[in-house]
């Protein structure tokens, strides 16, 4: 994306690939509706979409938007297959901080999707199990055609997943040492720093930026400062978001705090 520094953001600023929403709802019933037509585009030819998933506070909105439009829209998942992007090693599935357990929380529990059409990158066991689990989980996307549409979220450090700075731009589904910022933000949810897992498994950054389609979701204050930097900024690993600056597929949907230093 070409330098776009924009002052005096007007309510509902949208160009071709910035969208810039009045408050967190509307964005994220934007970034809904789009996933939505997808689905519904794809049923329409008799096929299935691929959605690459992410957790977090960012994306709970899309999701309850999804859940809603499937009780009362008509909305049908049973064409739906879906990889997170991301889970912290190790953890139990039935952890509550664990993103299975996020994920079954706050959609998959609620929609009509078969339980073999998800994925989520949860392994257990020694880490020399891990880089085989890794291995497949990135050749069950491959295997499925890619994802369609990647849901993004991005951390204050700038990454998307767990692609922490310093990751390459040709990284693949791996085993990620979580940043110090990335671990401190989470310790909220742990009780405490010592809690928090010290790694994760998350899919790389050359499968993110394969995908056909790319929304980039930030919502608050507490993400305007890098989100000036993955926009305004240089392409660089430093900021893994970065390099969706060169990816025509890619879409920004913020509010307008998160938008606040564009």
């Amino acid at each position: 994306m070409e330098n776009s520094v924009i002052n005096h953001l007007p309510t509902d600023f949208t160009t071709n690939r910035l969208h810039v929403f009045d408050d967190a709802l509307k964005a994220s019933d934007y970034v809904a509706r789009q996933i939505a037509a997808l689905i519904r585009r794809r049923q329409l030819e008799g096929r299935e979409v691929v959605l690459g998933l992410a957790t977090g506070s960012t994306p709970k909105g899309v999701y309850e938007e999804l859940v809603r439009m499937h009780r009362y829209d008509g909305l049908s998942f049973e064409n739906v297959i879906t990889f997170n992007l991301d889970e912290y090693y190790p953890i139990e599935p039935h952890d509550e901080q664990s993103y299975t357990w996020f994920m079954n929380q706050y959609l998959f529990s609620h929609v009509n999707i078969n339980p073999h059409n998800i994925h989520i990158p949860h392994v257990t066991g020694p880490e020399n199990h891990v880089k085989n689990y890794c291995d497949e989980y990135e050749n069950k996307i491959i295997a499925k055609g890619g994802i369609d549409l990647q849901l993004l979220g991005i951390g204050r450090n700038g990454h998307i997943g767990f692609n922490e700075p310093g990751s390459c731009f040709d990284s693949v589904t791996r085993l990620i040492n979580l940043h110090p910022v990335t671990r401190n933000d989470a310790q909220v949810y742990f009780g405490g720093i010592e809690n928090v897992p010290k790694q994760a498994v998350s899919i790389g950054m050359s499968t993110i930026s394969q995908a056909r389609n790319i929304l980039l979701l930030a919502l608050g204050p507490a993400k305007s400062e890098i989100i000036k930097q993955a926009i305004d900024g240089p392409i660089t690993p430093d900021v893994p978001a970065s390099i969706l600056q060169s990816l025509p597929q890619a879409q920004y949907i913020f509010d307008k705090n998160a938008a606040a230093l564009l």
